[in-house]
């Protein structure tokens, strides 16, 4: 069962996001920029997780959005726990504010999904020149947070299994001290459903945990990133202790 429902659930997002990758390009030709863009391609990825739901019985359960700022001009960076593509479904359907991912620009060659996401105010990088690459995330991350728009990242860098830690890179703190912002760390569970790099999903229940957001003004990025992973990994023992029983 689990199969049949992956296979339909892959099914009805090839098939959804045809007309929304559209709807982005055509917008997109016609000058149409910024938050109302985004709002469209917000549109589908609420219709993912909403089909993740109603497909694979996949539901979502959020706490601590309260600590989130609440004024529209402070940005924050969202350093994010990566176990599966789930999240980076899902936090853009959650989140009060447009989010700008930091991605490799290999992701633009992906069909539909790459052309979208090449449409949008988003930070893609070449991982091949490492020291350029992070001069563009600052600049074009500043510019970003200036706008009103939130920068998320995977301070791991990749997806991690289910229950392992991988090593933290102070990237997104730079970032925020650079822009004068604070870090918001998220916990999630996703790979309780969506295994890293696994085609066949299970029903269950994701846990999405929103810590407060921690100062970065005065701060060493590593310092900063330390506070982060504890935060994180202390978070995720709490929500998934299955998990962590080693």
């Amino acid at each position: 069962m689990s199969l049949l429902r992956s296979l339909v659930h892959l099914l009805w997002m090839g098939v959804t996001i045809v007309p929304y990758t559209l709807a982005i390009l055509v917008c997109s030709w016609c000058g149409l920029r910024g938050p109302r863009l985004y709002r469209i391609a917000r549109a589908w990825l609420a219709l993912s997780v909403d089909g993740a739901r109603w497909i694979l019985g996949i539901r979502v359960r959020v706490s601590g959005m309260e600590q989130l700022p609440q004024d529209p001009q402070q940005g924050v960076v969202l350093l994010v726990k990566h176990q599966s593509t789930f999240e980076t479904f899902l936090m853009p359907a959650i989140m009060p504010r447009p989010l700008a991912y930091v991605f490799k620009k290999e992701l633009l060659q992906i069909p539909f999904f790459g052309w979208s996401i090449g449409s949008l105010d988003m930070i893609h990088i070449d991982r091949s020149q490492r020291a350029r690459a992070f001069v563009h995330v600052i600049r074009r991350g500043k510019e970003l947070l200036a706008q009103g728009t939130w920068v998320i990242m995977f301070p791991e860098g990749t997806r991690m299994a289910r229950g392992t830690t991988g090593e933290y890179q102070a990237s997104g703190a730079r970032l925020a001290i650079e822009a004068g912002v604070p870090v918001v760390p998220v916990a999630v569970t996703s790979a309780k459903c969506w295994p890293r790099k696994a085609f066949i999903k299970t029903p269950g229940l994701v846990d999405v945990s929103v810590g407060a957001p921690i100062a970065t003004a005065g701060r060493k990025s590593d310092e900063v990133m330390c506070e982060v992973q504890t935060w994180i990994e202390a978070e995720m023992r709490r929500l998934d202790p299955e998990a962590y029983r080693d």
